[in-house]
């Protein structure tokens, strides 16, 4: 775990959810490099790093100019979620995330979750785990919200997010968890603190602008943002 900043006493908390509580990061590499292997392109760590945790229209768009890919952003985008949602057969949990979530719901704590993805991708990777879901007091699914005028990295998910809590906290009362460098700056330039469960693939300088970098979610400081600990 690292740190790099001084910590605020937070009430709310919003998660992140591909790479975050879902391990769907995978299916969405194995989609992208299907595609781009057809052209003799290689889905690069570098490349990755841009574009995860962002929109499905921002990542096709990021995919093809990145690999120079001979194909119309319209027609990748159309690929891409016809494999990724192929492949997300059967979704699993990132390790750790069922944990803290429960431990926060145990303790009153309002949660909520703000990701890139439709409401038709979230209803498709979430069906197997519908009673972990309803412990948030609710969902953002940025691709189809028509209140979120722009993707990650700009702050607009995160500052409707926080709207949508019943006593709507101002963002420096919220704590984002974030496994993406776009993400995280979504999370800071909303007034958040954010804590980075990163990929292995992003590299330490896009690290830095986390409040705090852990492993796993169930080792994460809650105590140091005026959370119960998660051995309370």
């Amino acid at each position: 775990m690292s740190a790099s900043k001084a910590f605020k006493r937070v009430t709310h908390v919003i998660f992140d959810m591909d790479g975050v509580l879902l391990d769907t990061e995978i299916f969405y590499k194995r989609a992208i490099q299907s595609i781009a292997s057809r052209f003799g392109k290689v889905y690069t760590p570098h490349i990755q790093s841009k574009i995860i945790g962002t929109p499905e229209r921002d990542s096709s768009r990021i995919a093809v100019q990145e690999m120079k890919l001979p194909m119309s952003v319209d027609k990748f985008q159309v690929e891409f979620r016809t494999k990724a949602h192929q492949y997300m057969t059967d979704v699993k949990f990132i390790p750790g995330a069922v944990t803290l979530v429960k431990h926060l719901h145990s303790k009153n704590i309002p949660i909520a979750v703000a990701t890139s993805s439709s409401q038709e991708s979230f209803n498709l990777k979430t069906g197997k785990h519908k009673d972990f879901f309803s412990l948030f007091n609710h969902i953002v699914c940025g691709g189809s919200d028509p209140e979120v005028k722009s993707g990650k990295p700009a702050p607009d998910i995160f500052l409707v997010c926080a709207s949508r809590f019943t006593d709507k906290p101002s963002p420096e009362k919220c704590l984002v968890f974030e496994d993406a460098p776009n993400g995280i700056l979504a999370a800071i330039g909303a007034g958040m603190q954010a804590v980075m469960i990163p990929d292995e693939n992003v590299p330490p300088e896009l690290r830095k602008n986390a409040h705090v970098v852990i492993d796993r979610l169930d080792r994460a400081p809650l105590e140091q943002f005026g959370l119960p600990s998660l051995n309370s």
